[in-house]
Parts: structure tokens; sequence; C-alpha cells
């Protein structure tokens, strides 16, 4: 079987093709009715994963713009297509269209509206030529699910588990159950964590993506020594919930660096770098507490993490530290990095567990822009 997998929700341009081979043994725990699907051990070989970004062309604004990542997925998507086909087929187009794809997976929410809309009028459109059946994918889900690429041992024993999905749009605390068996019990109540990265970074004037630039300028600070010490809040940290606040860390750095500017002062590169450390600290503190918080007191089996925050080379190893210090009988799965980011692959190992989603009619697939997992 081969699978499409198309992703446009927010700036990356992204199509994969899987390719999906059973064994024998049962090993996923699914919701509801036996699937034909859950008898067999599903062997994922992805075959093309193309990713075109759109973060210089949106750096200049501090954040994505979503009228200019609309008309820039509308002319990537053909092109991102094409790639990833002959990537995976090492043929033609025209010698493999219309006998590769078995079924198409395309991301319909959350994300930006008019972002997702050209993604989903791209797999319409598909859709129609090749007569093959479109599933809607949870993008909340897919982070999630993109581990079992690379754990594809992912055994009922792992379950019930508690996932991570922290993002630029999103910091999500979710229950799993079993695959496709979700509650979610925490999240964010105002900025994403990623979101909070990108403000801060904003302010520092350093640019964008936030986020892997403030992990930068971390990685340079002197810990030891500092002359100079920031200490900045942990929102919510002790709280007895599940929930998050961002925007609050961001303010504070707001009103630190106001206060170091004053009489027209510069910010010296060594205070942005201290700057940037803490405030990686203090984001890496709450996501792990409130996360380990939530394994602990619902007893799970497995702490999983997604999104493209997790892509943090300081959260993974703090994460894994943190787990192993305190001797939690837990597995701990995080995906590789370049399944951390928006990507299709994910979109696609997701619609191969939502099989039974699959809507023949094109005409009836919608977006939801606000959709929960």
């Amino acid at each position: 079987m081969i699978i499409l997998g198309i992703d446009t929700s927010c700036d990356d341009t992204c199509v994969a093709l899987l390719k999906i081979r059973n064994s024998t043994t049962a090993h996923f725990q699914w919701a509801g009715s036996p699937s034909p699907y859950s008898r067999a051990v599903a062997k994922f070989e992805i075959r093309s994963n193309i990713v075109s970004s759109q973060a210089k062309l949106h750096a200049k604004y501090g954040g994505v713009y979503p009228s200019l990542a609309k008309r820039e997925h509308q002319k990537n998507l053909p092109i991102v297509f094409k790639k990833a086909l002959r990537q995976a087929q090492g043929k033609l187009l025209r010698k493999t269209q219309g006998k590769l794809i078995d079924l198409i997976g395309v991301t319909v929410g959350p994300g930006l509206e008019p972002c997702l809309w050209q993604g989903v009028n791209f797999a319409k459109d598909l859709a129609r030529k090749l007569n093959s059946p479109i599933i809607p994918v949870n993008h909340i889900e897919a982070h999630i699910l993109v581990n079992i690429i690379s754990n594809q041992q992912l055994a009922i024993s792992n379950f019930p588990a508690v996932c991570l999905v922290v993002s630029g749009g999103h910091t999500q605390l979710i229950l799993m159950r079993g695959i496709r068996q979700y509650k979610l019990i925490g999240e964010t109540r105002d900025d994403a964590a990623g979101e909070c990265f990108d403000k801060v970074a904003r302010i520092l004037g350093l640019g964008y993506p936030g986020g892997p630039i403030v992990a930068a300028e971390a990685a340079r600070c002197k810990v030891k020594g500092l002359r100079f010490r920031v200490r900045l809040p942990r929102p919510m940290i002790y709280q007895k919930n599940y929930d998050f606040s961002f925007s609050g860390l961001k303010t504070a750095v707001l009103y630190l660096v106001k206060q170091l500017t004053i009489n027209n002062k510069q910010l010296t590169i060594r205070q942005k770098r201290e700057i940037c450390h803490e405030v990686q600290q203090a984001i890496i503190d709450v996501l792990i507490h409130k996360t380990l918080r939530a394994a602990k007191d619902f007893k799970v089996k497995s702490i999983i993490l997604g999104g493209g925050v997790v892509a943090n080379n300081e959260l993974r190893k703090q994460f894994q530290s943190t787990i192993n210090n305190q001797q939690l009988a837990m597995n701990f799965l995080v995906p590789p990095k370049i399944f951390c980011t928006d990507n299709a692959a994910m979109v696609a190992v997701t619609a191969y567990f939502n099989q039974e989603k699959a809507i023949k009619n094109w005409k009836k697939i919608k977006v939801n822009a606000n959709l929960k997992i």
C-alpha cells in the first residue's frame, strides 16, 4: 500500500509517500471494535518526504503572514508533489501517476485556515483525477503517531501514555489509552511554547523563527561565573492542573529588556545570550514538570513527545535525564528531529491508522482551523 501525505497547516509545504507492509503479529491497540488493520504490525518505509519551507519569506514579518503563506502553498504544491513522486519512484511522473497512490491523507486542521484549504483543495483535485479516497488527518494526532515510524514496536504494553505536543501553535498534554484513544488533559491558556520563543526572539532582535535562534544563543551562554544573572518566572509550574501559560514569561522578558535599555543603552551580546538561556530553561522546566506530574498521576507506561519545539536539544536531553534521575519505569518516545517539525510523513502514517474515515466523495472534505483531538 502507498499513502500520499499532504500538510499545509502553516508555512511549510509538505508532501510524502509512505509504503506500508504488514506482518502477522498484533501489536497496535485500537479504539472500538477490531479493525482489519489492527491485526498486523505495519512496517513503514518512507519513499519520499519533501518539505518546502517559507521561513525566510516570513522572517521580515517576525511570524507567519497567512495570505503570503497561502499563495506560496498554491505555487509550491505542484512542484513539491512532483519532486516527491520522482524521489519515491525514480521514474518519470507520467509513468507513475495513477498507479502509485492507494490513499491520500491530508491535514484538515488545526492550523491556518487559508493554508489548510490549499492542501485540501490540492488533495481533492488529485482524488478526482486518480479516483483515490481521501482521509482527513488531525495535525495534533499526526505529531503523536509520527513516533511509530521510528518506534515501530509501539505495543499495547506501552499504553496508557501521556503525550506532550509542543509547537508554535500548540502546547497540549494528552492522555493516550491507545491509538485513536485520546483525552486532552491540559493545554496552554494563552501563548504556545513555540510562540513564546518567537516573541522573545523578536524582542531581542534576533530574527525568525525564534526557537532555533534562541536555542543557539542559549547554547553559547556560559552559565558559570555570570556577572549578570537573569531569573525569569516559571508560569503555573506548581498549580494543580496540567495547563500552561507562557504569555507572562514573554512579558517578563519585555519588562527586563526595557529596564536594561534605559537611557538608550543597548543589550550586550552576553545579556541576550543569558536571557535566551533563562527563557529556554524556564520553558523546559515547566514542560518537564507538568508532563511528569501528569505521567505519575495517571500511572502511565510511556511518555510521548511531538511537535516542532521537541527538536530542541536541551529539552530532549533534560527530559531523558530527569526520567533517568527519578528512576521512572516509563518508556520515553521522542521522534527524530526531522519528524518534529511539520512534515507529511506523519500525515501519511496517521492516515493509515484512520482508514475507516476514508471519504470517497472528495467534495465533502472541509477544513477546521480549530480542530480538537
